[in-house]
Formats: structure tokens, C-alpha cells, sequence
């Protein structure tokens, strides 16, 4: 009893949320000229008068059988033009979306119409009647992308363009839902329901959704073709459990095809492929197997290639007989002939069965155009009048513009001209205008706008503005001189008041500002304060250049003195150093450095050889030593004193002195120096045997020197500073 009372709880929550998705279904029949219920369904059908003004309603000859929907269908005009209705619907809502075509006789027409359809900015279908009794139904899942969709029929190819039935069905909870959705719709390919009592479809009250489900035993051209031989139809009255993920109707779950031979095979022909699609089988035990009896088949069919080794146990997978089972191929890629053969296991006593199948194509969805520009198109359209409104339907640039707009071909489309002279519109322009960054024409004129121009500073491709003869006031704004592109601007008869920008005078755009009373162009003493003004500026910007290069030119005035300076010390010392005993001097040839033996070395060519003394090598009780290497490749130690007092001064001038006097292979020779900028230097040339300390002490690569070498070096040494 418990479980009675749950089902029923159960059962009638369902029930409940039927009856809300019926009373959400827009059932629209094109062409007819009252609203009625029909009666073989009770569904409400309305008529199109006041959705649709365009076109007209035509009786058709020799009807679908007895559906009131198809006595009618609406003609639509043979132009280049779209012709839309509008549904709404609840964002992020899943729909199904149904437009239906019967032409019936073709009477005195060329030919049987083809024409386009689309829904918003994605094509949808071609429709090409080929068959006069034959009803044409075009069915796509969406997830709503906004509050309302659009309907368009256009691009007539032959005939007239026509419609039967637009219907929009509510689906439930996740029905349908796939990971592609932000990026695809789901065009329905085929929906066939095997083992069908007779040749007509299946669709509401059997189905709550109100699916099409097709007859297997309807073979018409490019649909199912053929089938195995053992292939028997079974069928049952017993209830079967559907209510998990797709919810197909019981009926259609009630009949099946079995392979008495192990085999069940069709082939169907699926337009618009090949394609990525998402496919479904349904299966249920509706036949009570024997306790010896089982049912175990595999699907044989290259293009699943990741399913085909996959068993299908009905009663296992749905966990027990009269009980939905429905695998799902979510994206796999399927070509025009679909073939496909389910095939018993070796383990399996009965062939395969299958109740219905369900194969849509992954519609890509095509991007509208810009909605910031949609935004300003539509506040036009709500300033003028309603008699001019009437094809402005669907996406403004796609599947053809509307009559007063152009488009670009980019992705998503923007606008580029605007043309609604003489409109009758009223009111202000809307400040949204400001965001249309691709416009480059503007045609608002001849109407009865009012208010200030808003800002167009951003619009930097607007080539062409013409709002002459409406009644805008405030002042021209400056940045209208400034816009890039701009060549022709017409604010005639209007009441703009202020100053002309100048720029707009210089003759580089087409300017026409007549009969604007209080506008004027900038007068003389404003020009003459703005000359004068522009003539100050520049002048003091010239001083200004003329001061900054005084002062370059007297910083390298400055160091030039100084070097002057650091060379004239250098000569002062070679003086001070010159030996005062004249034999000495006649023998050696003058001071040392007439003999070229040490140089002045300049202090920034020491600290390029340095790299501004980065390395150091050695101290001493002279300063600190360090390794460098000249622009001519020769090493040479540097050896900054630490100390300017004056006799460390003197000790420098001094060592200069005998060093340049001095020269012995057993001294390290003097190269140059440098006294400069308080810097006192002498550059010697570099040794690479390491210092006296070294030799006498040793170190990590060196024995010390015994004491017998030590005397004979001195020995030596003494020898060559005594030879006369």
C-alpha cells in the first residue's frame, strides 16, 4: 500500500508537470484567419493575423489528411527580403522549435517552391518541396539563448516562399542537455519508431512533449530502406517505465522489431550529413523470456567503433523487463546512409530487438550581430513610426539586412550605415550611439529629432553625418573636427548654437551649417588672443630648446676644461719629476717622459680597461690593485693610492718619477698614469707569475725561492744599478 501511494504521489507530479508544459506549447497555424482547438489532440492553435502582417493566407488544395492545421498556409513575398516571427521564451530553457511545410496542389505555378529558414542568425534548413501531399517538419532542440528566438524565412531559390505551422515545446528538466550547447543546437535527423501499428506518426497526446515519432512501415524516398529477413514486429499493452533522461512516450516503447535470425538491419538517409550528431537507442523487454531465454546483441557498425564491442542486455541494463534502456552516442560522425545491424551474442538465445531510435546533427550556431549595436537600432525603432517598422524583424544583418541598415562581413556582424531620412522620427538620438565604433555612415535627417548631438568622440571610422532639417540644439562639439575619417558633416536648419570648432573651417571636411541662427563661427579678437597665445607658447618653447642645448653645450665645455686640466697636472708633474743632474738627463735623453716609456692615461679609459675596477687582484701600503686590459689588448695592473695626503702625494710623484728612470727585467715596468678627478693611478704591466710575495712565501701553485736564488737575484740587481 505504501509503495501504491508513493507511485501515485509520483504519478501525479508527473501528471502536473504535463499539463504546465501544455499550457506553454505556441501552436501557430500560418494562414489562418481564427484561433481554434483542434480536436483530434485538443492542443489551442492561434492564427498569425497580428504576428505576421506580411504575405498572405492560401487555401490549400488536397490537405494532409484531417489535421486543421494544414487547409492553410501563408504565402510570403518573392523579394530579397526576411520575413520573421517572433517567440518568447525563458533563457537557458530547453525547446524544441517545429515549423512545418505542406504546398499541396501546385496549381498554376512554375514550380514547387525552395527557399531558406532560419532561426536568429543560424541557418536551419533548406526547404525544398518535392512532393505536393507530403508535410515537411523541421524540428531543432535550443537551449534559449535570450527571452525570445526568431523565426526567418527568406532567400527564395524558386516559387514562394511559405510556411504551414510554427510550434515552440517546452521540454523537461535536463532532456536533451549535451556539453555543447553554449555552441550548438540539435537539428532533429530522424526519430523513427520501429514496430508501429501503421503508417502514422506518433505524436501528442501519445507523446507530452509532442515529438514526432515516424512509422517505420512509412518508406518513402530517403528514409528508412529495407530490413533483414526474420525481422518480425512485436507489441505489447503492458505499461513500460520511461521516465529517466529523454522520456520517449510509452506507445512508442509498446512496439518493436525483433531479429528472429540473429539480425536487425536498416539503413537510413539522413539530410544535411555527414555530420557530428548525437544518437539514441531505445530498448525495453516488452516479450516475458523463459527462465532458459536470453537476449544479448551487439551493435555492428564501423562508425561507433568505441560502442560496437559493447553487449546490450536489456533486462540487465534496465533492470528488468518493461523498463527503458537508452544508450546514447553523444558525439560521434555519421555519413548520408546510415546503415547499422544489431547482432545476437553466441550466448544469446533470442535476436536483437529495437523500439525507437533518435539521430539530431550538431547545428553550429551562428553569432547575431553586435548587441551593443542591436541596442541603438532598436531605441531608433521605438522613436519612429510604427508604419515604417514592419519588416524589421530578426537579426538586423543576418540572414539579410534590414532595408535601412548595411552590415560588415566580420564575426559577429556590425553596423556600418544607418539610413532613415525622412522617417518621421521623434525624439532624442540615442546616447547608445556613442558604442557603434564601426559606423561609417550616419542618415538621420529630415525628421523631427530634438535634443543635443550625443557623444560621437569614439565613432573614428564615421565618414558621412547628415542631420539636417530636424530641430536638434546645443553647441557643436569640439571633437568633430578632431574625428579622423570624418569628409562630410550636414547640420543645416536646426537650432545648434555656439562656436563652429575651427578645425571643421579649414576646408578639409564638406561643412554645411545653414539657417542655424545662433551659431557663429570664433571671432577675430578670440582668434587674435588664440594667435597670440599659439604664438607665445611656441616662442617659449623654442627658448625652452634653445636653453636645454646652452646647457649640453656648457657640460661638455666643462668636461673638456677639465681634462685640459688633468693634462696640464700631468705636464706640471713631469716637470717636477725631471732629474736635476744634467749628465744624467743629456745621457738619458730629457725627463721620462721624453723617453715614452710612461704616458698620461685618462681616467675613463681606465675605467672602460677595468670595467670600472671591478677586479682586484692585490693591496699594498699604496692603495689597492686591480686588473685591467687596454683597448690594444695589453693587461696591465692598476694601482689606485688609497690616501691624498700630501706625502702620499709626494710619494706618487716620486714613484712616477724613478719608475720611468728605472728599467730592469727583474722590475715590473710602468706603463702610465693618471692623476684626475682627486684620483692618483699608475698602471703597470700586468705579470702573470704572481707577486713578490708569492715568489718569496709561495703559494697554492708556487714553492718559495731558497735563500741561495734570493741572494744571487740580489746580487744581480745590485750589479745593474751600480754599472756606470
Amino acid at each position: 500500500m505504501v509503495l501504491y501511494s508513493h507511485f501515485l504521489v509520483i504519478y501525479l507530479l508527473f501528471l502536473s508537470s504535463v499539463v504546465s508544459q501544455v499550457t506553454e506549447f505556441i501552436s501557430i497555424d500560418c494562414g489562418s484567419t481564427s484561433n481554434y482547438t483542434d480536436p483530434s489532440t485538443g492542443l489551442a492553435w492561434i492564427s498569425d493575423i497580428g504576428i505576421m502582417n506580411n504575405g498572405k493566407s492560401v487555401k490549400v488544395e488536397n490537405p494532409s489528411g484531417n489535421w486543421m492545421q494544414y487547409r492553410t498556409r501563408r504565402d510570403l513575398p518573392i523579394d530579397n527580403k526576411k520575413y520573421c516571427y517572433n517567440l518568447i521564451t525563458k533563457e537557458r530553457r530547453r525547446y524544441l522549435v517545429r515549423a512545418t511545410f505542406q504546398y499541396g496542389s501546385l496549381g498554376s505555378e512554375a514550380s514547387y517552391p525552395k527557399f531558406q529558414l532560419y532561426l536568429d542568425a543560424t541557418l536551419w534548413s533548406t526547404v525544398t518541396v518535392l512532393d505536393a501531399s507530403r508535410v515537411y517538419a523541421k524540428e531543432m532542440i535550443i537551449r534559449a539563448p535570450s527571452d525570445s528566438i526568431d523565426v526567418c524565412i527568406c532567400c527564395a531559390v524558386t516559387g514562394s516562399p511559405f510556411i504551414s505551422t510554427l510550434e515552440l515545446r517546452p521540454l523537461n528538466l535536463s532532456m536533451y542537455a549535451t556539453d555543447f550547447e553554449d555552441n550548438f543546437f540539435l537539428k532533429v535527423a530522424a526519430r523513427v519508431n520501429f514496430g508501429a501499428l501503421t503508417k502514422d506518426a506518433l505524436r501528442y497526446p501519445d507523446d507530452p512533449y509532442d515529438r514526432i515519432w515516424d512509422s517505420d512501415l512509412d518508406r518513402r524516398p530517403n528514409f528508412v530502406v529495407g530490413a533483414a529477413s526474420g525481422t518480425v514486429r512485436i507489441n505489447t499493452t503492458k505499461n513500460i517505465e520511461t521516465r529517466t533522461r529523454e522520456y520517449p512516450p510509452v506507445k512508442v516503447m509498446q512496439t518493436a522489431v525483433v531479429g528472429t535470425e540473429g539480425v536487425l538491419s536498416y539503413r537510413l538517409n539522413l539530410e544535411d550529413f555527414p555530420a557530428n550528431a548525437r544518437a539514441f537507442a531505445y530498448f525495453a523487454e516488452i516479450q516475458d523470456l523463459g527462465p532458459s531465454e536470453t537476449r544479448k546483441f551487439k551493435l555492428e557498425q564501423p562508425y561507433f567503433a568505441d560502442y560496437s564491442n559493447a553487449v546490450v542486455n536489456i533486462a540487465e541494463n534496465a533492470n528488468g523487463s518493461y523498463t527503458l534502456y537508452e544508450p546514447s552516442y553523444m558525439n560521434v560522425t555519421l555519413n548520408f546512409v546510415l546503415s547499422f545491424s544489431f547482432v545476437k551474442t553466441r550466448d544469446s538465445t533470442l535476436g536483437p530487438l529495437l523500439n525507437a531510435i533518435e539521430i539530431s546533427k550538431y547545428q553550429k550556431i551562428a553569432a547575431k550581430t553586435e548587441w551593443q549595436d542591436v541596442m541603438v537600432l532598436e531605441a531608433l525603432r521605438s522613436i519612429s513610426d510604427e508604419s515604417e517598422r514592419t519588416n524589421d524583424r530578426g537579426d538586423p544583418c543576418v540572414p539579410v539586412p534590414w532595408e535601412w541598415v548595411t552590415c560588415s562581413t566580420t564575426t559577429p556582424p556590425r553596423i556600418t550605415k544607418i539610413a532613415l531620412s525622412g522617417k518621421n522620427l521623434k525624439g532624442e538620438i540615442p546616447p547608445e550611439l556613442k558604442n557603434m565604433e564601426a559606423l561609417t555612415e550616419l542618415w538621420l535627417d529630415g525628421n523631427f529629432l530634438t535634443g543635443p548631438l550625443p557623444d560621437m568622440s569614439r565613432l573614428i571610422d564615421l565618414r558621412i553625418v547628415h542631420l539636417e532639417n530636424n530641430e536638434l540644439t546645443g553647441s557643436l562639439p569640439s571633437y568633430m573636427g578632431s574625428l579622423p575619417n570624418l569628409q562630410e558633416l550636414h547640420i543645416e536648419n536646426n537650432s545648434f548654437v555656439g562656436e563652429i570648432p575651427p578645425a571643421l573651417l579649414t576646408g578639409k571636411v564638406i561643412f554645411k551649417y545653414d539657417n542655424n541662427p545662433k551659431l557663429h563661427k570664433e571671432s577675430r579678437r578670440r582668434m587674435r588672443f588664440k594667435l597670440i597665445l599659439g604664438t607665445s607658447i611656441g616662442v617659449l618653447a623654442i627658448l625652452l630648446v634653445l636653453f636645454l642645448c646652452s646647457l649640453i653645450v656648457l657640460r661638455k665645455l666643462r668636461r673638456k676644461i677639465s681634462n685640459q686640466k688633468s693634462y696640464e697636472k700631468a705636464d706640471s708633474l713631469r716637470t717636477s719629476t725631471k732629474p736635476s743632474n744634467t749628465a744624467y738627463s743629456i745621457a738619458r735623453g730629457g725627463h721620462f717622459m721624453d723617453e715614452g716609456v710612461a704616458y698620461f692615461i685618462p681616467l675613463p679609459e681606465l675605467e672602460e680597461a677595468t670595467n670600472n675596477f671591478c677586479k682586484k687582484i692585490g693591496k699594498g701600503s699604496f692603495g689597492s690593485v686591480y686588473y685591467g686590459k687596454m683597448k690594444d689588448g695589453k693587461e696591465v695592473a692598476v694601482k689606485i693610492m688609497a690616501d691624498s695626503c700630501s706625502h702620499r702625494t709626494q710619494q706618487f710623484v716620486t714613484e712616477v718619477a724613478l719608475l720611468s728612470r728605472i728599467h730592469h727585467r727583474n722590475l715590473v715596468p710602468l706603463i702610465g698614469y693618471c692623476e684626475e678627478e682627486h684620483q692618483r693611478i699608475l698602471v703597470y704591466e700586468y705579470m702573470h707569475n704572481g707577486t713578490l710575495r708569492d715568489r718569496l712565501h709561495g703559494s697554492v701553485n708556487q714553492k718559495p725561492l731558497d735563500w741561495l736564488t734570493r741572494l744571487q737575484i740580489a746580487h744581480d740587481a745590485a750589479k745593474d744599478f751600480c754599472r756606470p
